[in-house]
C-alpha cells in the first residue's frame, strides 16, 4: 500500500495509562470501565475503535453516495463496540454494532449504501473475517 497518510498515537500504562497523538489533538486518560473492574472515569480502547469505525464508515458512506447524488443530509453513525471472552482460543474479542439513520433515503436505498460503504471503508476492509460487524440500518 502507497500511503497517503499515516497517523502516529502512543499509549503509556495501557488501559490504566493515557494515550496521546504526534500532533497533541488528542490526549486522554485511560481507564478500564466499571463493567471490566475499572474506575470507568476516562476513556478506554473500546470507546476509542467505537469512535474511530463510526467516522470512517460515515465518511465512506458520503464517498459513496456522492457520484450517486443520494443525499446523506441528517444522517449520523453511531458505533458499538463491545468486547468479551475469545470463544476459540485465549483472550478476548471484540464485535462491533453500527446504527445508520439515513433519514433522507428509503429504506432500501439506505441498505444499499450501507453495503457497498462497508466494501470501502478502511475500517471495515481490515476488520473484514475477523470480527463481527452488524448493521442496524433506518432509512425514511
Amino acid at each position: 500500500m502507497k500511503a497517503i497518510y499515516e497517523a502516529t498515537a502512543t499509549a503509556e500504562g495501557g488501559r490504566e495509562g493515557r494515550v496521546h497523538s504526534d500532533t497533541g489533538r488528542i490526549d486522554l486518560l485511560l481507564t478500564p470501565p466499571r463493567e471490566m473492574g475499572g474506575a470507568g472515569t476516562g476513556s478506554n480502547p473500546e470507546e476509542l475503535f467505537a469512535a474511530g469505525y463510526a467516522a470512517c464508515f460515515h465518511s465512506a458512506m458520503k464517498f459513496v453516495a456522492g457520484p450517486r447524488h443520494l443525499d446523506t443530509g441528517g444522517s449520523s453513525v453511531e458505533g458499538h463496540v463491545s468486547i468479551g471472552p475469545n470463544e476459540h482460543g485465549p483472550g478476548f474479542m471484540i464485535g462491533v454494532r453500527h446504527v445508520v439513520r439515513l433519514p433522507k433515503l428509503a429504506q432500501g436505498d439506505a441498505e444499499a449504501l450501507v453495503a457497498e460503504a462497508h466494501t470501502v471503508c478502511p475500517y471495515s476492509n481490515a476488520t473484514r473475517g475477523n470480527i463481527a460487524v452488524d448493521f442496524e440500518v433506518h432509512g425514511a
